[in-house]
């Protein structure tokens, strides 16, 4: 569609990832989809990224997948999965993104907008968010991968309300589910989640890598955890100049300057 696109950016250690679809609330089509997994691989690759932020442009994250063009990419049989080839590559790029990642809610997050939020590490939304997942509404099954990130977040019961429902969530009910980590007033959002944002770019890049791999390790329910990984990775922490810098900065009442290294 027209007008249709997602842009990337690195600022101070934070990339932006932003999808733009005005004319359908951020929905995501194929084109996006594409462009998004580019996106991905090269500030996957760029060192000066400590944090990856999922986000809409303007007053919406985003609406779900773009259903009008379903018919002519989403009909046959190759189509379809041309269509689920390249639309899965852009969740799970999110999803093993090397770096932490935030999805910045505002708006409506609706169907595979959920699924892009639980793809991110973290979700920080405003009050007036609204969640749901409307696929019973459209006649399909929400998606495999979509449906396993989200029994994590949220457990099997709340989920099975979610999906069978189809009904929409406030920001309150999110929060109390565990769907977001954090909500904010609309007035105050920006101001807030670019606090919450530096916190996390300040923090030592290999301690969150850590925390983030093995958390997901022991958080896998299809499989054993990796051990070896687990104790690499915290090897790699106890080993690194950035565990140096850290005990200096905390026993010289000052904040710990890390390189990541």
């Amino acid at each position: 569609m027209s007008g249709a696109k997602v842009t990337g950016e690195v600022r101070d250690g934070v990339a932006e990832l932003v999808f733009d679809n005005p004319a359908r609330m951020n929905a995501i089509n194929l084109a996006m989809s594409q462009q998004a997994s580019d996106l991905i691989d090269a500030l996957a690759q760029d060192e000066r990224v400590r944090l990856l932020v999922v986000r809409g442009a303007g007053a919406t994250f985003v609406s779900g997948a773009d259903i009008s063009e379903f018919e002519a990419l989403r009909s046959q049989p190759e189509a379809i999965a041309r269509y689920e080839a390249i639309s899965t590559g852009l969740y799970m790029r999110v999803r093993n993104f090397p770096k932490p990642t935030l999805a910045r809610i505002n708006g409506f997050c609706f169907g595979a907008g959920m699924g892009l939020a639980a793809a991110c590490d973290l979700r920080f939304a405003t009050q007036d968010a609204v969640f749901s997942v409307p696929a019973a509404r459209l006649g399909i099954a929400y998606r495999p991968d979509f449906i396993s990130w989200l029994i994590q977040i949220v457990g099997a019961a709340r989920l099975k309300e979610i999906l069978i429902t189809g009904r929409r969530y406030s920001a309150q009910e999110a929060l109390a589910m565990g769907l977001v980590h954090q909500t904010a007033p609309v007035k105050s959002f920006d101001r807030d989640v670019e606090a919450y944002i530096a916190t996390i770019a300040q923090n030592a890049p290999l301690s969150t890598l850590a925390s983030k791999k093995m958390v997901d390790e022991y958080a896998d329910p299809t499989r054993p955890p990796d051990e070896a990984l687990c104790k690499a990775l915290s090897q790699a922490c106890l080993a690194s100049a950035d565990y140096v810098e850290g005990r200096r900065a905390f026993m010289e009442k000052r904040r710990p300057d890390f390189q990541g290294i």
